[in-house]
């Protein structure tokens, strides 16, 4: 029969969910808002993970490992979060607007997101910002990178260094 020790979380082990709060919500608002660019949005996002790991704290093995479990949850609470807006915005689009039409105030709204860099982050494809944004801004290293993706470290390799020839090109444009 096998050993069931590894699998079995002792009962005293216990996730401080208020001192992770405290130490790591306002990094965690910080990701998640590069990856929705929304603070309302972003901050609902965390919340939800810190909920999640409140109430699945019981599923977790290792207490140390609770950081990584929140970072995954917001990386993707962030995509599930992108995915209705583009299913929003997609049947809004062509349910309002006819699909030639611009906005009169487009330009002014460009000018109001900020600056070029951030314009050209939000401009990459997910999975190249998600990668910029965890190793630029949150400054994770590749292995934890892969696994708040759930991809390898190759993955992420390849991925930077895509994304970063991407954000040159999109740059030049702006120029």
């Amino acid at each position: 029969m096998p050993d069931r020790s590894e699998s079995v979380r002792h009962p005293d082990a216990r996730i401080d969910v208020e001192t992770l709060y405290a130490a790591h919500r306002l990094a965690l608002v910080r990701l998640a808002v590069l990856l929705v660019d929304d603070v309302a949005i972003a901050e609902d996002v965390v919340q939800d993970a810190f909920i999640a790991l409140h109430r699945g704290q019981s599923r977790i093995k290792d207490p140390g490992a609770a950081l990584g479990y929140l970072r995954v949850s917001v990386v993707n609470g962030a995509r599930s979060t992108l995915r209705r807006r583009r299913t929003v915005r997609s049947f809004l689009s062509r349910a309002i607007a006819p699909p030639d039409a611009a906005p009169a105030d487009r330009d002014l709204m460009r000018r109001e997101t900020g600056s070029a860099v951030f314009r050209a982050v939000q401009a990459l494809p997910d999975r190249q910002r998600e990668v910029l944004v965890l190793r630029y801004w949150s400054d994770l290293s590749q292995r934890q990178i892969a696994e708040a993706l759930g991809i390898s470290e190759g993955t992420v390799k390849s991925t930077a260094s895509r994304a970063l020839d991407k954000l040159e090109k999109i740059l030049e444009e702006y120029r």
